[in-house]
């Protein structure tokens, strides 16, 4: 199943209901929950955990010999093996998969725990007979791909730490495990308080990255025309913002047109192309010069008064307060740059300048909202004169909500049918 044209989607949540019900690929408020695992290249690789006296080996198959840790990305299994190497005096063996979500503010703001995944299966048990315990014992545990809070589905979050210093602050964590568990004779086991008395344990934290792919591929650039402007097109959206003067000095206001493809969901690894258009009289673009873009990289230390950036917006509301039946928002935020923007000299016209570029983008982790943590990421544009109110403009601040993938676009008919999207809201 396939869409060739997908509509596009609304700027902000409360036009849901103008959104078709269903598509081929995830949209920019959509998230895929599950590409094709078959579609992707298997490691060959094993990781191998040893207890402290190595007579115990918990063996993760399919994983890359390179990596420090184990890795896994969305409906995989957990594959692999517990290796024993005195299986005498053994009463059972088990393996449990468990994944948990930290939240914690600093001081006395509050503390939240969440399950978001746990999972334990009994590979043998001594019976009667007392036959003996073997000495490889297979498994496989399959990842589940969603949570559910108070009666709402999450998407499995991806392996993630993050912290605000100082107060307010706040940490947050999520991690994943593999353990193997090797029970003796008269050996105490609490499950519900996770205490194992006599027992022999085997564990590991391991990296849990779900992949995603954007729904389209990144459009050719926009050309020129012979005034100067982009020629705009349907697969590139335009946002237009206005640089008022100051004061009453006979200058115009300067208008900007800021040039994203339109879908607005990236590939991490491929970075953001963007065009920008300054269009004015020639004396008020003289006058804007000095805060326009600067092509190429900068390396003064003097902060250029136009950016563009990638940044990324942390939240975490352990309180989640309600008053009177209306929702008290005591998040605390935390903001970090993942991108900026190189700008390179696109073209001059007799009432404008353009400039087209890209945002490198460095992260490895894409954003996700669970209870009480949110991770979004946004476009943001600014011009901010170093005059302040004595500038002869005044500064813009355009704000532009993104998300990023883990994968390249490639042509969607071999996972559609296989994939699911939910709808998530982003940050106006």
């Amino acid at each position: 199943m396939s869409t060739p044209h997908l509509p596009s989607y609304a700027e902000s949540p409360e036009s849901f209901g103008r959104t078709p019900s269903y598509s081929a690929e995830p949209g920019l408020y959509e998230q895929r929950l599950a590409l094709n695992a078959r579609s992707l290249p298997r490691p060959t690789g094993n990781f191998v955990k040893r207890s402290k006296h190595e007579d115990v080996k918990l063996r993760l198959a399919a994983q890359d010999d390179k990596l420090e840790l184990p890795v896994y990305n969305n409906g995989a299994s957990v594959e692999g093996a517990v290796e024993l190497t005195k299986a005498d005096s053994i009463s059972s063996v088990e393996v449990k998969v468990e994944g948990n979500l930290e939240l914690k503010e600093n001081g006395e703001g509050g503390h939240k725990h969440y399950t978001l995944c746990l999972d334990t299966v009994v590979l043998w048990t001594k019976d009667a007979d007392g036959t003996a315990c073997p000495s490889a014992l297979p498994f496989s545990l399959a990842l589940p791909t969603e949570f559910e809070h108070e009666g709402r589905s999450y998407p499995l979050p991806p392996s993630h730490s993050i912290k605000l210093e100082g107060l307010p602050g706040f940490s947050a964590t999520i991690d994943y495990s593999v353990s193997a568990i090797i029970n003796k004779p008269h050996s105490i086991n609490s499950k519900k308080l996770g205490i194992h008395i006599r027992s022999t344990i085997v564990s590991t934290p391991f990296i849990y990255c779900p992949r995603t792919r954007p729904p389209h591929p990144i459009p050719p650039p926009l050309q020129s025309s012979e005034t100067g402007i982009f020629d705009e097109r349907p697969e590139w959206k335009t946002y237009q913002s206005i640089a008022k003067v100051n004061a009453t000095n006979g200058m115009q206001d300067i208008g900007v047109k800021f040039y994203l493809p339109a879908s607005r969901i990236f590939c991490a690894s491929q970075g953001i192309p963007f065009h920008i258009t300054l269009t004015a009289d020639a004396h008020s673009l003289a006058a804007f010069l000095p805060y326009g873009p600067v092509a190429g990289t900068s390396t003064t230390s003097r902060t250029p008064a136009t950016r563009i950036q990638l940044m990324r917006q942390s939240a975490v509301d352990v309180k989640h307060t309600a008053t009177r039946g209306e929702h008290v928002n005591t998040a605390i935020w935390r903001v970090d740059y993942l991108g900026e923007a190189a700008f390179r000299h696109a073209h001059d016209g007799p009432t404008c300048v353009s400039f087209s570029g890209e945002i490198k983008i460095d992260t490895k982790v894409m954003g996700f909202a669970v209870p009480g943590l949110m991770v979004q990421d946004c476009i943001l544009l600014t011009v901010t004169p170093p005059e302040g109110t004595h500038a002869p403009f005044v500064g813009i601040r355009e704000v532009i909500p993104v998300r990023l993938a883990t994968d390249v676009w490639t042509d969607g008919r071999t996972t559609a049918a296989e994939s699911h999207s939910s709808k998530e809201d982003m940050m106006e």
